[in-house]
């Protein structure tokens, strides 16, 4: 028997998701006599003029039932003689696609339902786009009421062409295109001869013997910890799902982010003593020496794992407010839950054309890339990496709701990759962060920092020196501190870039990379500017900044009841 399949139905309004589900089980016997008499007695009095309505298996709730939609996302467990299974019907109306959401983060495949006179809709793209971002990798589309348009292979091949289009656009992995008829039971359980001319599977066979384990493999050995468990002063063990690789009995491995070594003192799965454990496996591990590890720590060998505060993330917005930048959260990522803030929104993405559109604010069931800050450095990677430690969601600090969930696309390890606008020439490159706007958010009360500039400057090219909340003149030097360099401006062009190791004053005001006035007014000043500072080595101390640099010159912060980018 092939091992568990968990996977989701979705699709528009109407498209037959529960009666698939529902058609699967009558078919497959897979029903309790109760239940089996409780449905026919149950669509005598439906819409279907008596015949059986395989959709009230699924659709238990009254107001389910009453509009014949789904609402809320309906759980049903069964097995066949080849599979089990655990499915999720999820509702099809954009209202609800947050429940469609939560769905789909279970789930090791996707069914999503497609009506064959309609064809690929805007939800079928935003369902399809949900599951993707939440990580599944394995989409069946059933192109279902085929009974509608005469069994038609022309129109079925006009479908497929929509849907394979969709499926190189979202780069997924595995697709699986099917025939059905959900209310006549066609191509569900069993080949149906009304198709003669489709050559493949059925759905349920299909899902019997399709293979879901993700072939590559995440490197190393990393456990986060859930629980530190201390059932007297004699012991102190880690406990917590292993997410990837294996771990012996005197393994070294490392404690993340607090970085110390130690090694495997003894491994229990369950009760019972182990000398190793893999993926998979919830475990208990005592280590030979006192380490710095609470909830949210990784124990890791094999992999570099990064550490960081800061990330961006491409979420599915869930909350009924609005987003703005500025707004403080907790983030759950993997075991960990710490305070953090949505600095920044990149761009929304349209979810049927893939097209990023800039945006300040985000309404609900909307997609984006945003910038994040947290409270501390955690240990953080890209979704596509190491998926436990990738995926996220943001908890209104009030209310206690889920506002959102999503996936890290770049763990910023270094401030750098968070920044948009840059100066590059050759080999040298400087973050633009001159062009950051400077805003006092009113409704969450935090000043933000807004990046609307996002392209690459080079020698020639003219610069905006003014802004909602700067102004610069049209000749100036800026001096890049963490890149190490600078730029010449002059009548507001690039004129040069170059290592700061080969700066010289030349009368005309100087700027560090953020807009602030540097106290440089003499060569003898910058000559002191770059000794201090290269005695200060990679981060120099708050004495530094305070003496040579000043906010006020050419900037000030901007009031706003919104912000937008």
């Amino acid at each position: 028997m092939s091992g568990l399949l968990k996977f989701i139905t979705c699709g528009s309004v109407d498209d037959g998701k529960s009666t698939l589900i529902g058609h699967i089980l009558y078919d497959a016997k897979l029903l309790y006599t109760d239940q089996e008499k409780a449905l026919e007695l149950d669509s005598k009095v439906g819409s279907r003029g008596g015949a059986i309505d395989y959709s009230l298996l699924l659709d238990g709730l009254m107001a389910e039932r009453e509009q014949g939609i789904t609402i809320d996302v309906a759980y049903r467990y069964f097995t066949t003689d080849n599979r089990s299974f655990i499915v999720a019907d999820t509702p099809g109306h954009e209202e609800y696609t947050r429940n469609m959401a939560v769905g789909a983060s279970f789930a090791d495949l996707a069914v999503i339902l497609i009506d064959a006179k309609q064809g690929v809709l805007v939800q079928t793209r935003r369902h399809a786009r949900i599951c993707a971002l939440m990580g599944i990798k394995f989409f069946v589309f059933a192109v279902n009421k085929m009974d509608l348009v005469d069994y038609s292979e022309e129109r079925f091949k006009e479908i497929e062409a929509q849907i394979k289009e969709l499926a190189d656009e979202l780069k997924l992995e595995s697709i699986y295109i099917i025939p059905v008829s959900a209310t006549e039971g066609d191509n569900v359980t069993t080949k149906s001869d009304k198709i003669s001319w489709y050559k493949g599977e059925a759905l349920l066979p299909y899902l019997e013997k399709v293979d879901v384990t993700e072939k590559k493999q995440e490197e190393g050995f990393y456990m986060p910890v859930q629980r530190v468990c201390r059932p007297d002063h004699t012991f102190r063990g880690f406990q917590g799902q292993i997410e990837s690789g294996e771990v012996k009995v005197e393994d070294e491995i490392v404690t993340l982010p607090s970085n110390e070594r130690a090694h495997i003192k003894s491994i229990l799965v369950g009760d019972k003593d182990s000398q190793s454990a893999f993926m998979g496996q919830p475990v208990t591990l005592q280590l030979d020496k006192e380490v710095d590890v609470s909830r949210g720590c990784v124990i890791a060998s094999g992999n570099n794992l990064p550490i960081s505060k800061s990330f961006t993330a491409t979420i599915l917005w869930m909350d009924d407010e609005e987003l703005t930048p500025g707004t403080d959260y907790l983030v759950k990522l993997g075991t960990k839950q710490i305070p953090g803030i949505l600095k920044n929104i990149q761009y929304k993405i349209d979810v049927n054309t893939g097209e990023f559109i800039p945006a300040g604010q985000l309404k609900k069931n909307e997609i984006a890339v945003c910038d994040l800050d947290l409270q501390e450095p955690v240990v953080i990677d890209e979704f596509k990496k190491h998926k436990t430690l990738g995926e996220l969601i943001l908890i209104d600090r009030i209310s206690n709701m889920t506002s959102a969930c999503g996936v890290v696309e770049d763990a910023a390890v270094d401030e750098s990759k968070d920044l948009k606008a840059a100066f590059v020439y050759g080999s040298l490159k400087g973050n633009g962060d001159i062009f950051e706007e400077f805003y006092y958010n009113l409704e969450s009360m935090t000043i933000a920092k807004v990046r609307p500039v996002q392209k690459t400057y080079t020698i020639g090219d003219e610069i905006p020196v003014s802004g909602e909340s700067y102004q610069y003149p049209d000749d100036f030097d800026i001096v890049i501190l963490r890149e190490r360099i600078f730029v010449q401006v002059r009548g507001r062009k690039v004129e040069k870039i170059a290592p700061l190791a080969e700066y010289q004053y030349s009368n005309v005001p100087v700027i560090n990379g953020r807009g602030f006035a540097v106290a440089i007014t003499s060569a003898q000043d910058a000559q002191a500017f770059l000794d201090e500072l290269a005695a200060a080595g990679e981060k120099p101390s708050s004495d530094f900044f305070n003496k040579w640099l000043h906010f006020e010159t050419y900037r000030k912060i901007i009031f706003k009841d919104e912000i937008w980018l």
